[in-house]
């Protein structure tokens, strides 16, 4: 039997598009593993699913000096040999990566193995993991089109695979979850896995004037729940099998734009206000991928540094005004989900 090795984590967005097309490697036949650190947020994601999992040690690859960088290379060195070994006892057939630093031991054992090799570039400039996997892959499958004059002859446009769950939210259930009636639109704030610290402030300071005209249903990370209550307001520190029942209620939605979030936004055509994280606290790939999804009018931009309740509040109200126009917008993109296409990839190099 085929058999494919996904590899990936670190954060949410390194693991969603791996289980996205977990449906269509099974109608090709492919026995699924996947190889990942033994405490990241992909253990737990991949368990639900009921895949093996595969261990393999970690380091993280700093662009910058630190003590760390040392213990850390040889976590690589042990995560290396861990690949080998697995590589030796599954023999796959093909080894899909969606980054993150476990993912690079992987790919290099399989490599060296001469087992091939598919990655997928979520952001629009290939972050350190996937550029260090790159030279050692048969295909590079990329997101957003400004990536391919990074990638010459090896990169494929395939958008990014969005779960198929996402399509069957119901708005009445979403509703329901959040305590809503049915008067005033819906506003999903997302913070992301991890939440965020500013936005929550920002929208926690905009309720007074955004509840005069909307509900707000505020998913703020973990440990940032407030007591304070307001009518059509609802917070969550995470939710998993409710998402795609709030994103179907959501009339517009306040996210951070990581790739992930933005393609299934622009699969579900869900107008978003995108607030990237600057440029101190990331490599700058939100503020790229939040700059293409608003030239491509799929959606509108505010700078984390420019954001102030008032701001937030304008913002808001513009962006549901013009709802209908992104929505139009959206509806033309034909790289709405990639889950087909990436399969596509991963089933064509095992057949070569």
């Amino acid at each position: 039997m085929k058999k494919v090795l996904l590899t990936g984590g670190g954060t949410a967005g390194h693991v969603t598009p791996n289980l996205a097309i977990l449906r269509l490697l099974r109608e090709n036949s492919f026995e699924i593993h996947y190889a990942g650190t033994k405490s990241g947020i992909e253990r737990e994601l991949v368990n639900r699913e009921g895949l093996p999992y595969h261990m393999v040690s970690a380091g993280k690859l700093r662009r910058y000096f630190d003590f760390k960088n040392f213990t850390d290379i040889f976590k690589i060195g042990v995560g290396f040999l861990q690949s080998l070994v697995l590589m030796i006892r599954l023999r796959p057939s093909v080894v899909f990566s969606k980054g993150g630093f476990v993912s690079c031991p992987v790919v290099w054992a399989a490599w060296l193995m001469r087992v091939p090799v598919v990655i997928h570039e979520s952001d629009i400039t290939p972050g350190l993991a996937n550029r260090l996997s790159m030279p050692f892959a048969k295909k590079v499958c990329y997101s957003f089109p400004e990536t391919g004059r990074y990638l010459r002859k090896k990169g494929v446009h395939t958008g990014l695979p969005v779960r198929q769950e996402l399509y069957s939210g119901s708005a009445e259930e979403g509703r329901k979850i959040s305590g809503f009636g049915s008067d005033k639109p819906a506003v999903l704030v997302i913070g992301g896995s991890q939440g965020s610290q500013m936005i929550n402030a920002a929208v926690r300071s905009a309720l007074d004037d955004l509840l005069e005209e909307f509900c707000v249903c505020h998913l703020c990370g973990k440990g940032a729940l407030v007591e304070k209550g307001y009518p059509g307001y609802c917070q969550f520190e995470y939710v998993n099998d409710e998402l795609s029942h709030l994103l179907a209620m959501a009339d517009v939605v306040v996210a951070r734009s990581g790739a992930t979030t933005l393609f299934e936004l622009l699969a579900l055509r869900k107008p978003s206000l995108l607030i990237p994280l600057f440029t101190g606290a990331s490599r700058g790939d939100q503020i790229l991928n939040a700059n293409s999804f608003e030239k491509q009018g799929f959606s509108r931009t505010l700078l984390q540094q420019k954001m102030t309740p008032e701001t937030l509040s304008d913002n808001i109200r513009g962006l549901y005004k013009e709802r209908y126009v992104l929505i139009a917008a959206m509806e033309r993109s034909e790289f709405v989900n990639g889950d087909k296409r990436v399969a596509e990839e991963i089933v064509s190099v095992v057949k070569k």
